[in-house]
């Protein structure tokens, strides 16, 4: 999220790329999208889906120190639970590495936390409105005095603080052990699930990913591209699949290419005439 400069962590060579200092702060300011590249129906993103993930190699030091102030990572999201206020992180960040090397997507549901594991996933729920919201957490911050989470743009409108820029909050972490169901009890639209591989600001880079994985996966594929005020962005997304067993088999090949960052995606099909 706001990304900080490069920073050694105590004596090991591990970075945290997170909520940007004060000063940087001051030197760009971050906003909200203009009206017009705003998707249309952004208060409809699907919640992040929780699926077991490893932890990543980046982002997850034992501890690390940024603005004279030291964190500690958790080991563990289990039984995590904190009130407090949330703020948001939009277009100054859009495009650019989180902490753990995945591009920031403000239209996508995911966030950043100080201490809990990347990735973790937890609801996130307006304790004045009672909105709540599921997102994954891909990037360390906010460091600003108070705050206990970073939203993405897209998880702030959801939960209608992306006018006043923070809200009073609960965050609770969520077991993804228990199997998540791809069509939800009594829905009557068909939702297509995609495995979501990676997200690009060249369409070259994003071509190159796709020939990679069509050379030893071949699925049913797709490149996707969005023009906002960040500029283009092209994400890399596989399938629909049928069942998470399709998609974790999927991700586990993915794996055996060195492709190991993967999310869902869902979104609902287009009912025919």
């Amino acid at each position: 999220m706001k990304s900080i400069s490069t920073i050694p962590v105590f004596s090991i060579l591990l970075t945290i790329v997170g909520c940007s200092t004060d000063s940087e702060h001051l030197q760009i300011r971050d906003g909200a999208p203009q009206a017009a590249s705003i998707p249309a129906n952004i208060a409809a993103i699907p919640d992040a889906v929780p699926r077991l993930e490893p932890r990543t190699r980046a982002g997850n030091p034992p501890s690390y120190r940024i603005n004279g102030k030291s964190y500690t990572t958790l080991t563990s999201s289990k039984n995590y639970k904190q009130r407090g206020i949330a703020s948001w992180y939009g277009t100054k960040f859009h495009g650019r590495k989180t902490a753990n090397g995945e591009t920031y997507d403000m239209y996508a549901m995911t966030a950043a936390h100080k201490t809990l594991p990347i990735p973790s996933y937890v609801r996130v729920t307006n304790l004045r409105n009672k909105r709540s919201v599921i997102v994954r957490i891909n990037d360390r911050g906010p460091f600003h005095a108070g705050r206990i989470i970073d939203l993405s743009y897209a998880a702030a409108v959801k939960l209608g603080i992306q006018q006043t820029g923070t809200g009073y909050v609960e965050v609770q972490a969520l077991d993804p052990k228990p199997q998540a169901r791809l069509q939800p009890a009594g829905s009557e639209d068909k939702l297509l699930v995609y495995l979501q591989v990676g997200t690009f600001s060249n369409p070259f880079n994003a071509r190159e990913m796709l020939d990679r994985i069509n050379a030893r996966v071949q699925p049913q594929s797709r490149i996707l591209s969005e023009t906002g005020q960040g500029g283009a962005l092209y994400r890399v997304q596989l399938g629909p699949v049928d069942s998470l067993a399709e998609a974790r088999r999927m991700a586990r090949q993915l794996t055996e290419i060195g492709i190991a960052e993967t999310r869902f995606v869902v979104q609902k099909a287009a009912h025919e005439n």
